[in-house]
């Protein structure tokens, strides 16, 4: 084996239920203490400190303050973007520049305290921690809302993702003649998969809840962008943290790691579906998903039936969907879909959720041995990484970032009036659960797309008692807003 190549020699996970809790350099310096000490590895010896972007707290250097509470001085040092990719994309580098004889061991690791965030809100206190950047610096995404999405409010989650969900219900419901029947399908499929993830979470030491629920739970939850439910969506306020620790096999043979205690990164690849949900040219598939998986198996030399393990990215139930229409994976496969049980019962610390899912992966693979697949999705479905991981090494870990796939988009329409006809579509509801306002992204002559908000208490209604996919309306506009009735 080349010396040069890297190995997981090292991981941990820290869930805090007590509020208020830490702040995240606290659970930073906790999880990399606890990966490091699991890998013999003195925390002063680190070539690499890389850090998933927190949501709860902007520092003003956050690799470097970590470093100064670990008494390392590492050569490198890096802090990501917002992303459900971010923690394979250090992870990925980690091991290039590892493999490329560039530095010998790296430290990844990624904390959110949003639940103490949330304590403190609610009790009418202000945050302060340690550190605050000054001046505070723009949120950390790699490019903003579209200024149609801003004018139509379709910038949450909980909202874009529900309308890639109807858009795939309606193509597979034939068409949406189903109607009704294909809404109570869809619905009782995903409580059904969904009540497996939180059986696993129950299980899992980890997860922020640990109770089995049925599929009766699930269907019964308030809605929040419809057709998703609360108890069906990922859990945002939590404090958790994790971290792994790679190095050369070289290292790690002078740390005295066992070979049993080593998970290589065979294979992994990123592709990128377009960044504004309206401008895809499927609403209901994604080959980036198809892209990506290809391309890490290929570069891991294995297959989808080689893996072990699988732990699907599930921020919400169509992003589970997508991975399995790509992989043609059955949502009811033996293996599962989770290692830790999803983002909504293990928690879903914001861009740090794959930290999670790659620490449980690596000491489920260490403990019995094989190969095993984690997944990553970020922004609204734009993002795509897929990791194999295995006891075994080989394959072509050290590939670096670059997409193997990135789509083309569809022009989108800011403003249009005229006839269109839905292509996905979801109802977002207050916390007191009732019906706000509808938005729709709609298909409109030439090709292109426009967003739309539909305000009638009655459409509202109507949109959620039958498949409103395929449905011809007509848009009118209110300053920079279309507004649809039908």
């Amino acid at each position: 084996m080349d010396p040069r190549t890297p190995c997981l020699v090292g991981a941990a996970q820290l869930t805090v239920r007590s509020q208020p809790g830490p702040e995240p350099l606290d659970l930073w310096e906790h999880v990399a203490r606890e990966a490091a000490r699991e890998a013999g590895l003195a925390p002063s010896r680190l070539d690499s400190i890389g850090l998933v972007y927190t949501d709860s707290w902007q520092y003003d250097a956050p690799p470097y303050r970590l470093a100064e509470r670990l008494g390392a001085a590492p050569r490198h040092g890096v802090y990501s973007r917002v992303s459900g990719t971010a923690p394979q994309l250090l992870i990925g580098e980690a091991a290039r520049r590892i493999a490329a004889g560039e530095m010998d061991s790296a430290l990844v690791a990624g904390a959110e305290a949003l639940a103490t965030r949330r304590h403190y809100r609610k009790a009418g206190e202000h945050v302060a921690w340690s550190h605050p950047a000054h001046p505070k610096p723009p949120y950390g995404w790699d490019r903003p809302p579209h200024p149609a999405e801003l004018a139509h409010e379709l910038f949450l989650p909980v909202h874009t993702y529900p309308i890639l969900e109807t858009a795939r219900r309606y193509s597979r419901e034939s068409g949406g003649k189903t109607g009704k029947n294909g809404i109570n399908r869809e619905m009782s499929e995903r409580a059904v998969f969904m009540a497996g993830m939180s059986q696993v979470a129950a299980a899992n030491p980890h997860a922020w809840y640990r109770e089995e629920l049925t599929p009766d739970d699930l269907l019964g939850g308030r809605f929040v962008g419809w057709p998703y439910t609360s108890n069906t969506v990922a859990t945002l306020e939590v404090d958790q943290a994790a971290a792994v620790i790679l190095v050369s096999s070289a290292l790690a043979d002078s740390l005295g790691v066992p070979r049993e205690g080593r998970v290589y990164l065979r294979g992994w690849a990123y592709a990128e579906d377009t960044w504004e949900v309206a401008a895809r040219p499927s609403l209901a598939s994604s080959p980036a998903v198809a892209a990506a998986a290809r391309a890490a198996f290929d570069r891991a030399g294995l297959s989808l039936d080689d893996m072990a393990a699988l732990d699907l990215y599930s921020c919400f139930a169509i992003a589970v969907r997508m991975a399995c229409d790509a992989l043609n994976l059955d949502l009811a496969d033996r293996r599962g879909v989770t290692v830790t049980g999803g983002l909504p019962y293990a928690g879903g610390p914001a861009s740090n959720y794959v930290l999670h899912s790659t620490a449980t992966m690596a000491g489920l693979l260490r403990a019995q041995g094989g190969h095993g697949l984690v997944t990553g999705v970020g922004m609204h479905m734009t993002k795509h990484a897929y990791a194999v991981w295995s006891t075994e090494p080989g394959g072509t870990g050290d590939v670096g970032s670059a997409p193997v796939y990135a789509a083309a988009p569809v022009p989108l329409r800011e403003v249009y009036a005229g006839p269109a006809t839905v292509a996905g579509y979801t109802v977002a509801h207050g916390r007191d659960g009732a019906p706000e306002r509808a938005i729709l992204v709609a298909d409109v002559p030439g090709g292109a797309r426009a967003h739309a908000v539909v305000r009638r208490a009655d459409l509202l209604a109507d949109a959620e008692s039958r498949e409103l996919v395929g449905q011809p309306v007509t848009l009118r506009t209110e300053g920079h807003v279309n507004v649809a009735d039908w």
